[in-house]
């Protein structure tokens, strides 16, 4: 299920309230693409992240396509609302996107605990700095 675009989850974020945008978050992780376990390695762990976070990028026609999953419900929720922001793009458009100019809108320094924030820049430097070695290294 291919995930909704950034800006109705802004719309509807922004009239919830605090238990209400918990569970936005909580649905939005349970309808992340699964993430086979044998992908679930130390190679594709994020450091930092108070839980365990895993990212892996594949690509295919030109598009990088992550696939992502954490043993924490909110995580993992943070995690597709990350991946809203450049999934299914070409490197450039992953390696020019602004992760968190286009999640300020969710606020989530203010909505969540800092261990639940702490992994997300470790995870935003992972998403672009995999979209700089496509670029700079693109595939065969």
């Amino acid at each position: 299920m291919p995930l909704p675009a950034l800006s109705d989850l802004i719309d509807e974020y922004e009239f919830l309230d605090a238990d209400d945008r918990y569970r936005l978050l909580i649905d939005l992780g349970r309808d992340l693409e699964p993430m086979p376990d044998p992908l679930k390695t130390d190679a594709t762990l994020v450091r930092g992240c108070s839980a365990s976070v895993w990212v892996y990028p594949t690509f295919d026609d030109g598009k990088l396509h992550f696939l992502a999953d954490s043993n924490a419900a909110i995580t993992k929720g943070i995690i597709a609302l990350v991946l809203t922001t450049v999934q299914d793009r070409s490197p450039a458009e992953v390696a020019g996107t602004d992760i968190a100019d286009a999640l300020a809108p969710f606020d989530l320094r203010n909505q969540l605990s800092s261990n639940r924030t702490q992994g997300i820049p470790n995870m935003i430097a992972l998403i672009r700095s995999t979209a700089e070695r496509y670029l700079l290294h693109p595939p065969a």
